[in-house]
């Protein structure tokens, strides 16, 4: 990386738009120690004449040392910080949903009984995950549902149940939760599971298939196998749970 610690930075500043990946790297060169000459394009006649200037495609551009470094994801590149590759998979989304539900059962068996750590949590961890990864699927169903058909067993032979699970997960989840209506909750969440659970073990183990999960909807990357196989065994062990002890 070069010693020089002046940055020049072409970036789209105007009345109705301010281009977000300008003000990030604008940060992130401040962040580096850089001292930014912040150099606005403000009309799209001006953006354009600089992008045929300088053979570029794309704003913002950034130049340290008199050599153009070039867009935001070439700056992170440059600082040690590229952005995943595109397709690239990963268990973020997974592991926040899985945070966030934790964190949000701690803080209700928190206020309900005193404690984080209780009986009541570990149920409301279970269900609002249910209900959290049933929410990212709704977000777009038809995608969801796209991803879906790839593997699990029932949704080949069935259509209409791609569309159903989102809905089914949800409301389990909801109820689960609330200790309501267990004569339907129980059998769905126990018969959601188990299907999906099969599903992903034949695909995964059994085929060899490396494809990814429609478990946090259909924009995420999360390869189908452990993870995936993990939601359902959720399902499973809360109906079973909740058929032993309510």
């Amino acid at each position: 990386m070069s010693d020089d610690k002046t940055a020049t930075l072409h970036r789209m500043v105007m009345d109705k738009h301010v281009c977000p990946y300008g003000v990030k790297a604008r940060w992130l060169l401040q962040r580096h120690g850089y001292a930014v000459d912040d150099r606005w394009l403000t009309t799209r006649e001006e953006t354009d004449a600089f992008k045929r200037e300088h053979g570029v495609d794309t704003t913002p551009q950034t130049f340290i040392g008199g050599e153009r470094i070039g867009g935001y994801s070439e700056l992170r590149a440059f600082l040690g910080k590229p952005l995943p590759g595109e397709g690239a998979t990963s268990y973020r989304p997974v592991i926040a949903v899985f945070a966030i539900a934790a964190a949000l059962a701690m803080a209700a068996s928190h206020l309900a009984f005193g404690s984080a750590i209780t009986v009541r949590a570990a149920e409301w961890f279970v269900a609002f995950t249910m209900a959290i990864l049933a929410m990212l699927k709704l977000q777009d169903v038809e995608r969801f549902s796209t991803m879906f058909v790839g593997y699990d067993l029932l949704a080949r032979r069935w259509v209409p149940y791609a569309y159903a699970y989102p809905f089914l997960e949800a409301g389990a989840g909801v109820l689960m939760a609330a200790h309501a209506l267990n004569w339907l909750s129980i059998p769905v969440a126990l018969v959601i599971g188990t299907i999906g659970a099969a599903s992903v073990f034949y695909a995964v183990y059994v085929q060899k298939r490396a494809i990814k999960c429609a478990c946090v909807g259909g924009s995420g990357n999360v390869p189908l196998g452990f993870v995936s196989l993990t939601e359902n065994l959720f399902m499973i062990g809360m109906a079973i749970w909740m058929i032993a002890r309510y």
